[in-house]
């Protein structure tokens, strides 16, 4: 009669909050002039994130991403897509830092515009979702590098 822990567990990952992130995931497709895409993969469990930017003046200036993963991942996805545009390398890199820092050492959640991201607070007890949850970082960030690159030389 009683569920386990797992169940409970899983049952307070996949909140109503996660799911709404994971059913309206903005800026969904291909931006066809994009200045640089990346894709990061999971080998654990096989989610995968490619995104498309454009960078001015230091600064995402359009994004577009497509997005194959479990709803943790697809939410990470969606709250990113929501607030990358104006964001520099180095506020993306604090998010995913605090992300990380939240999932693998009980840090605090991000802050200001990546605040939502809290709702994955919960993911933190299953790391076999933690990669599927940080793969839209670590493709923004790589697409990112790809432009200041370019740029550089």
């Amino acid at each position: 009669m009683s569920q386990t822990v797992t169940e409970n567990g899983l049952n307070e990952v996949y909140n109503r909050r996660i799911l709404e992130l994971a059913a309206d995931i903005p800026r969904i497709g291909v931006l066809e002039d994009a200045d640089a895409s990346a894709t990061a993969i999971s080998k654990m469990c096989g989610s995968k994130v490619t995104v498309y930017l454009k960078m001015a003046g230091g600064r995402v200036s359009d994004f577009s991403h497509q997005v194959q993963a479990c709803a943790l991942g697809q939410a990470s996805s969606s709250v990113l897509a929501a607030h990358i545009v104006g964001s520099t390398r180095d506020e993306v890199e604090a998010a995913r830092d605090a992300m990380r820092a939240m999932l693998k050492e009980e840090g605090a959640p991000p802050t200001g515009k990546w605040a939502d991201l809290e709702v994955l607070q919960p993911a933190r007890e299953f790391r076999n979702r933690h990669q599927s949850i940080l793969l839209t970082f670590e493709a923004t960030l790589d697409a990112i590098g790809q432009v200041e690159a370019q740029s550089a030389a």
